[in-house]
């Protein structure tokens, strides 16, 4: 009898379970856009598998580019839920246009700016932002400026340093910071200028330079929910956990400073 009884409450125990099952299957999911500057990949990534655990009804997919690239897709109407830019004039742009939420626009994240030069140069004279002036530094890596805030950003610092003339034919420019890293990592170039969370990923590079702070405009990481998103509840809780201890913990362990 007490046999029947187990067997009984086992088959119970598994009916239950696979009614569970069948309902989860069954929870409708809501799928939010996030364009996403190219340099928070990485952080973003690891911050989408803890988020999806604790919220299974709401799927996250990303668009990693330029801040440019970005912003120009959203003025054309892609379907994107939340931007987070690497820099606030994008974000300020599309605020110009009524393109995203007026209560939205946070700034959350900060880096700083870093010369790199491949792992694998043992005799490079590169040791500063002055130095790429020099003769014997013929390429240099730069995202284009007007798309890249970081190719932006050391434009702000060449012409601060008063080299802007000397470095201007050296300039190799590419459609996003990453690409910058990649031609580093591959010696194609003999340096390139990336975010400290770039270089933090790569052991194929170095760094041999922080840009001081004084010398561009402040490294800024704005997030900003799109005006035309058809998604703004389950957009506004990703946006929420983004600001919880356990994505500044990631943001942090990548190398990203915070900002209240």
């Amino acid at each position: 009898m007490k046999r029947r009884t187990f067997g009984i409450f086992a088959v119970s125990i598994l009916i239950a379970g696979a009614f569970e099952q069948q309902l989860k299957a069954q929870t409708p999911k809501t799928t939010i856009l996030v364009s996403a500057a190219a340099s928070l990949k990485d952080s973003l990534e690891s911050i989408k598998t803890a988020f999806q655990k604790s919220h299974p009804s709401i799927v996250v997919d990303y668009n990693f580019a330029s801040s440019g690239a970005l912003a120009q897709q959203i003025e054309q109407g892609a379907p994107v839920d939340l931007f987070i830019s690497a820099s606030t004039k994008q974000i300020n742009n599309l605020a110009q246009k009524g393109l995203i939420e007026k209560v939205s626009p946070k700034n959350i994240l900060t880096n700083s700016l870093v010369l790199i030069i491949p792992a694998s140069s043992v005799s490079s004279k590169i040791n500063s932002f002055r130095s790429l002036a020099d003769g014997n530094v013929q390429k240099i890596a730069i995202g284009e400026p007007n798309t890249v805030p970081a190719g932006h950003y050391g434009i702000e610092v060449f012409d601060q340093l008063g080299i802007s003339n000397q470095v201007k034919a050296k300039l190799i420019y590419t459609n996003s910071v990453r690409s910058v890293l990649s031609a580093v990592e591959m010696n194609n170039v003999d340096a390139g200028i990336v975010y400290a969370t770039d270089a933090k990923i790569s052991n194929k590079v170095k760094v041999v330079a922080i840009a001081q702070n004084n010398l561009h405009s402040p490294i800024v990481y704005p997030l900003a929910i799109i005006q035309a998103s058809k998604n703004i509840p389950a957009t506004k809780t990703f946006a929420q956990y983004l600001l919880s201890k356990p994505s500044r913990t990631i943001f942090t362990k990548y190398g990203f400073g915070l900002l209240p």
